[in-house]
């Protein structure tokens, strides 16, 4: 099997200006903090994100996502709700930040069509709300349904308890998220793991994710919040 682990400057070069990013974490839970930071520290800009939230950005707690909407990296955002940023509600609401709120479900259903190839799917969430606006709708057994479609991303930060140098990996408790599916659905899968471990020394009933859905691999010790 081949050897995917790299450094986590050579991880950057893979994200250019406008590309789409797909982030992983609920909250902290899950989050790929270290390629995250590193990306914050580049010059890229005009970012397309994908991720749950927007971060949390208060008493300089400042981890995730928030450090790239803080730098004004990102255009636009696709995700379920700000979160504990006020900066990401200050763009949204001065316009220099577009933001498409997304209901959870809908949202991961969304990135799982992306990864499997399916052209979109109807579902009730959303009927008589802002976000059937200029949506499709089919009715389906006499009742109303929104057309949504998939989404994809150029590139997507995953973060893994585990992994071995093949990119098999393990996952602690709710840390899982939306790794899995996230894999999926980008053309370049970026892992970053806390502990790396030689190939064959995880064992296959124990692996979440296959090495298969992995591009990348960086070592990412986990630090203290």
């Amino acid at each position: 099997m081949k050897n995917k682990v790299i450094t986590i400057d050579k991880a950057m070069t893979f994200v250019k200006d406008g590309s789409s990013l797909m982030m992983t974490g609920f909250g902290q839970s899950g989050s790929p903090r270290h390629l995250i930071r590193a990306l914050s520290k580049t010059d890229v800009k005009n970012l397309h994100t994908i991720s749950d939230d927007l971060g949390v950005a208060e008493h300089g707690f400042d981890q995730t996502i928030s450090a790239l909407v803080n730098n004004k990296q990102i255009s636009k955002a696709e995700c379920c709700f700000i979160g504990q940023n006020p900066e990401a509600s200050r763009q949204y609401i001065e316009g220099t930040l577009d933001i498409d709120f997304i209901p959870m479900g809908t949202f991961a259903e969304r990135i799982r069509a992306g990864g499997a190839g399916i052209g979109g799917f109807y579902t009730k969430t959303g009927i008589g709300t802002v976000v059937e606006e200029g949506k499709e709708t089919k009715v389906i057994n006499g009742e109303k349904y929104l057309l949504e479609l998939p989404l994809r991303a150029d590139v997507a930060f995953l973060h893994a308890y585990k992994a071995d140098k093949a990119g098999n990996a393990i996952f602690k408790y709710t840390a899982r998220n939306y790794n899995t599916i996230m894999a999926t659905a980008a053309d370049t899968v970026i892992l970053e793991a806390e502990k790396i471990v030689e190939i064959g020394d995880i064992e296959p009933d124990e692996v979440q994710l296959p090495g298969v859905f992995v591009d990348y691999v960086v070592e990412a010790e986990e630090d203290i919040l």
